[in-house]
């Protein structure tokens, strides 16, 4: 599947709402439990889309716009998230990146960019000439893959409570041997 302006729209613009209906009002275990060391909770990942949105997409656009390939793309720090989200509630965040994805996508419609927009290119800083249907294509692809690790991480707070339903559950991973 390309990339298409009119099928991606309808998907950024959901995200929000979908995170926002998996997490709103749940017990703080499900918002705060992880996958085990080093990995993310869906607080966290709330918190990475909304770095995201203030430091990657749109910026990212608009510096292919201005610079093409000449110049790099600033590095993206993966991880802001967790500084900049302490002392926040989860309610607080999810409005964060609902008001900033909306004003993402008002900007993205006011840029009027057109089909052949996608073949401009930018450089990012790990993988080099990237074109702007790529970096479109990942905006959405990357919401996606985020939507899924929420409810992957969710799913997995179960992986024992389950018992032996596990082996038909496969959002658990396969069962451990032994």
């Amino acid at each position: 599947m390309d990339f298409r302006f009119e099928d991606a729209i309808p998907v950024l613009r959901r995200t929000p709402e979908v995170v926002r209906s998996l997490l709103l009002d749940l017990p703080g275990p499900w918002i705060e439990g992880t996958e085990g060391p080093a990995t993310w909770s869906p607080f966290a990942v709330v918190g990475h889309l909304i770095h995201g949105e203030r430091t990657d997409w749109i910026p990212r656009i608009e510096h292919m716009l201005e610079h093409g390939d000449a110049v790099p793309f600033a590095p993206f720090d993966r991880e802001a998230m967790f500084a900049a989200s302490k002392g926040m509630s989860l309610p607080e965040l999810l409005d964060t990146f609902s008001f900033l994805r909306s004003d993402n996508l008002n900007q993205l419609q006011a840029l009027r960019l057109t089909d052949a927009d996608l073949a401009r290119r930018g450089r990012h800083p790990d993988f080099g000439v990237v074109t702007m249907g790529q970096h479109l294509a990942t905006w959405v692809t990357h919401d996606l893959d985020h939507v899924g690790q929420i409810v992957r991480v969710m799913a997995r707070q179960y992986t024992e409570a389950v018992g032996p339903w596990r082996a038909f559950l496969s959002i658990l991973g396969p069962a451990k041997k032994g």
